[in-house]
């Protein structure tokens, strides 16, 4: 008897084997508590929003799509991905917002040679030296929304400019990449917590340097926090604020109000962008969710398209990971913000576009897209990827 039980029990697990290779697993770890959860929210629903259009499935198979959240933690998040990968075996990861985060969590993810498909954190590192062909980016490297900026703030003549950004690997990206395309004077750039909320000592200072333009990175509650106070404190009346998409998209609107009118900030995609994909993901969001999506959300909607498009290339077979890497650079799905494709280092090529926050013709505020900065932009670091 407990031979024919143990014989049983084997053919129980080869069972359940089989029908594990049948499905499609993604650990999505993200920060879905504190002041940073609105980024992972917005990123998970977007995911899932792909995920339901599509039945449930990820190139024509079942997925099974395992969420946690990091706590915005960098030990928490190593902690997941070590489950993730040893014990649930998944096929994919995504869904880390911070790229401190990342840079933790990276190592076991790309040592276990499972790919992790980025909705948002692409920090300089991964895109040069430490580049790797288990990490894609479907957003954007950390850098390219601040150089936008920086341009656009450099191309209108402002002269005297504060910075305002978390002491963290990606607000240093954010410092690089706007002072890559601003030449004028840089008064200070201001570092603080990650996650900080009360901002009067940083207020004070940016009055005593009497700046004509004042440009933030600040994500999610920090953002939010810091607008309400610039605003109260009067320093919007002499001095123009300029912002990456993220400071400035929808969920910050939805919280700060009037304040944000007359706002600039930059991104790779925008609501009103005029494509069928993008149509159809605004209108099933809003549909879903009954808010419009954030550039975060268009994110991770890019993100589950990408894995559905390469799992149906290698029709199922992710285990051949050297024809998974080539259906994922080929990017055979259309994106919600239109044309894109991967460089060397598989972060985006692509378009950044001038955001202005203002009233639509229902009188709701929101962004608008006034134009191109750049065209077919590519990331400062590429030249340093030696991909192996």
């Amino acid at each position: 008897m407990p031979l024919r039980l143990a014989t049983l029990a084997a053919v129980l697990m080869l069972a359940g084997s089989a029908y594990a290779a049948d499905k499609i697993k993604v650990g999505f770890v993200s920060t879905l508590s504190g002041p940073g959860a609105g980024l992972g929210v917005d990123i998970r629903d977007g995911f899932n929003l792909a995920l339901k259009q599509q039945g449930g499935k990820l190139g024509d198979l079942p997925a099974e799509i395992i969420i946690a959240d990091d706590q915005q933690n960098p030990d928490v998040a190593k902690q997941i991905a070590d489950k993730f990968l040893k014990k649930d075996k998944v096929d994919f990861m995504t869904g880390i917002v911070f790229s401190n985060i990342m840079l933790a969590a990276g190592p076991a993810v790309f040592e276990n040679k499972t790919f992790y498909i980025s909705a948002n954190a692409g920090p300089s590192q991964y895109a040069g030296e430490q580049c790797n062909p288990y990490f894609f980016n479907v957003a954007w490297q950390n850098d390219n929304l601040h150089e936008a900026v920086g341009k656009y703030v450099q191309d209108k003549g402002f002269k005297n400019v504060v910075i305002v950004t978390p002491n963290y690997p990606g607000g240093k990206d954010a410092v690089a990449g706007f002072k890559r395309y601003y030449k004028g004077k840089v008064a200070e750039e201001i570092y603080t917590k990650l996650g900080q909320l009360d901002y009067a000592a940083e207020l004070a200072q940016v009055r005593s340097y009497k700046p004509d333009a004042l440009f933030f990175f600040l994500p999610g509650g920090m953002g939010i926090n810091f607008v309400k106070q610039f605003v109260a404190a009067g320093l919007s009346r002499d001095t123009q604020l300029f912002a990456p998409g993220f400071s400035a998209d929808e969920d910050v609107i939805k919280a700060v109000g009037g304040s944000m009118l007359g706002m600039f900030n930059s991104s790779h995609w925008a609501h009103d962008m005029d494509n069928p994909e993008n149509k159809r993901f605004v209108a099933d969001f809003q549909k879903e969710y009954g808010r419009l999506p954030s550039l975060y959300a268009s994110q991770g909607y890019d993100a589950a398209l990408m894995m559905d498009a390469a799992v149906r290339d290698v029709k199922g077979k992710v285990e051949d990971k050297a024809a998974l890497q080539k259906a994922l650079e080929a990017k055979r799905f259309k994106s919600v913000r239109g044309e894109f494709k991967f460089n060397t280092n598989h972060y985006p090529v692509q378009n950044y576009y001038l955001r202005a926050i203002g009233k639509d013709a229902s009188g709701r505020i929101t962004n608008k897209t006034m134009g191109t900065i750049f065209t077919n932009h590519a990331d400062a670091y590429v030249a340093s990827c030696k991909m192996k």
